[in-house]
């Protein structure tokens, strides 16, 4: 597969990034690299984990519930200690699902999403035929990108519900801002899991969650099964859930981006910029009134 856009439009060390995450053969190496992290041998983990931390940046290993990791793959999914991410307790507040880097955030424009500048996607295509569509139009919605150094685990954003989400095969694109600028619809073309949501005061949300390379696998709780390139359904899975604000959901297996939308009726905290980064927990929008 060819990008949409010409690399020829990035710089230099944008081509060259683009390349070595993408021009390789995602599938295989996201599907070995599943399997690689997982070896429990002392001298493969101990190498795996220092080249890995020569890339990454600010692992924040003292949050961490255990000092301690048998692989790479219990370092990418631990747990942190229970005071490490304080939940906003406001009733009125819907909370970050996850520690990451903030990218597009505002309105929907009908049905359509921006991706990067000059790049839309449709929620019918983001969805996949789930249904979903119609219930964010003109809503409000934020790209959260988990970087490979950050915290894996997502959580509820706010107390409520789930009947059932949507699985849908694809591809493994990085997921990073010079992807963005490259391929078109990336976010509809990758691997990815709709969850949509009820809270307990009537309002919908939903969470997307997108994999990407070396990446595609995401654990629920309450699903006996990972979702990852050797699943083959089927798309539609019953799981029906209760949950608090700042429950855990489940986890990545790596770094990847969450979408969030809600419906009218909500609004984007101050504090909420392109680039900042934002930990699980904190303010991310507010239940407003004659949106």
């Amino acid at each position: 597969m060819t990008p949409d856009r010409p690399t020829s439009r990035l710089s230099a060390a944008e081509r060259i990034n683009f390349l070595l995450t993408n021009r390789l053969p995602r599938r295989w190496l996201t599907l070995f690299m599943g399997r690689f992290s997982k070896i429990e041998n002392p001298l493969i983990r101990w190498l795996s984990m220092s080249i890995w931390q020569l890339f990454a940046d600010d692992l924040r290993l003292f949050e961490a519930r255990e000092s301690r990791f048998n692989s790479m793959h219990a370092c990418f999914t631990r747990a942190l200690r229970d005071d490490a991410r304080p939940v906003c307790e406001s009733e009125e507040i819907l909370v970050s699902p996850c520690d990451a880097v903030i990218g597009q955030f505002g309105d929907v424009r009908g049905t359509e999403v921006v991706q990067a500048k000059g790049f839309p996607y449709t929620l019918d295509d983001l969805f996949a035929g789930s249904g979903c569509a119609e219930t964010f139009r003109d809503g409000r919605y934020v790209t959260l990108r988990l970087k490979s150094s950050m915290y894996h685990r997502f959580h509820a954003p706010f107390a409520g519900s789930v009947d059932e989400l949507t699985y849908i095969s694809g591809d493994v694109w990085n997921v990073n801002p010079v992807a963005l600028k490259v391929v078109e619809r990336l976010f509809c073309k990758n691997e990815r899991v709709v969850f949509p949501m009820t809270t307990n005061n009537g309002a919908s949300i939903a969470m997307v969650a997108v994999a990407a390379i070396l990446v595609a696998s995401v654990r629920l709780r309450g699903l006996d099964v990972p979702l990852n390139l050797e699943y083959a359904g089927p798309n539609t899975i019953p799981l029906k859930r209760s949950f608090l604000k700042g429950e855990e959901l489940g986890n990545f297996e790596h770094g990847s981006t969450i979408i969030l939308f809600t419906q009218r009726g909500f609004d984007f905290v101050d504090s909420v910029r392109t680039g900042e980064v934002i930990r699980m927990g904190r303010p991310l929008m507010r239940r407003v009134d004659n949106l």
